[in-house]
């Protein structure tokens, strides 16, 4: 496979030397980013990102794995990032299928080869992507273990919330508002529209302030909302995971005791049934862990290498 390079900004990424980015097509046509820094030689973290985001966002935490001598992959999945986005409104996060997301997989895993990343690769999932790596395991993703950080294996939401969401994305493909945003939500980025005052990310201004000047500098990675369909599709995959096995490889979960975003009673429940796995709560932290302060960072790289070694 020929890698065709793609836009990478290095500017607001702030990661190691040497990072970059490149296109890859996946089975059904749809144009996706990746990007990769490469240079540690003791293992790789293959990154997949939550809704809304992109490769830069993760140029940090790139850093801090190439402290311990870990390489990067992360993704742009579809509909986000500078990937191929779905609907005319670009600001709208949009899936006709959530597995959908195992056909970006599939590119990247093909690609691997071609970029030469060091062995072991373990998998790290943050929120919709710890949805999307959850299914890739169970479907034999080439890797040694899995790190996950407030991973969405449900969305938090009240009984009468979770019970109209269900009704309404339901009834978006019948009645043809699929692609419309779902309620509650806004054609805006989070961070540009909420302050950083009881913001649901994290606990660091300084990184609430990195997210925040990303989109300032490059608005065309920015996302809003969700579509009808996509919350449709995220509750019937999580309600499809919860039904199957855990996979068999070791794994350890952060979880902040503060999350509001995805459900935290759906972690505990996969964690206590996890074989070779262990949840971390991390107390007072957030939805995003990897964005919380520097100790609390350090955990999370602390732990892919304590899974690179045990590989």
């Amino acid at each position: 496979m020929s890698l065709t390079p793609a836009p990478f900004y290095a500017e607001i990424a702030d990661g190691p030397e040497g990072g970059a980015a490149y296109w890859l097509t996946t089975s059904d046509g749809v144009r996706i980013r990746v990007g990769v820094w490469g240079g540690g030689d003791k293992g790789c973290v293959l990154l997949f990102p939550g809704r809304t985001e992109y490769i830069e966002k993760y140029g940090r935490a790139a850093r801090g794995f190439a402290a311990r001598g870990l390489s990067t992959i992360a993704v742009d999945w579809r509909g986000q990032g500078l990937a191929d986005r779905a609907l005319d409104n670009p600001m709208i996060g949009h899936v006709d299928d959530f597995r959908d997301f195992q056909k970006d997989v599939a590119a990247v895993v093909a690609a691997l080869p071609d970029l030469g990343l060091p062995d072991p690769m373990i998998l790290m999932g943050h929120s919709m992507g710890g949805c999307i790596g959850l299914r890739a395991l169970m479907e034999g993703l080439p890797v040694k273990a899995a790190l996950f950080t407030g991973p969405m294996w449900d969305i938090m939401l009240d009984p009468v919330k979770r019970y109209a969401g269900w009704a309404a994305a339901t009834l978006s493909r019948p009645m043809k508002f699929d692609t419309k945003l779902a309620p509650g939500t806004v054609e805006a980025s989070y961070v540009n529209v909420q302050p950083f005052e009881d913001n649901m990310l994290t606990r660091e201004q300084e990184m609430y302030d990195y997210m925040r000047d990303q989109i300032a500098a490059h608005p065309e990675l920015s996302l809003g909302g969700p579509s009808f369909a996509w919350l449709h599709e995220a509750l019937k995959e999580c309600r499809a995971l919860s039904m199957r096995p855990t996979p068999q490889v070791p794994a350890i979960t952060f979880l902040g005791t503060k999350e509001r975003i995805v459900d935290s009673p759906a972690i505990h429940d996969r964690m206590s049934r996890w074989q070779n796995g262990e949840l971390r709560l991390v107390e007072g932290a957030e939805h995003e862990v990897i964005m919380d302060y520097d100790d609390v960072q350090d955990q999370v790289y602390d732990a892919a290498l304590e899974l690179i070694e045990r590989a």
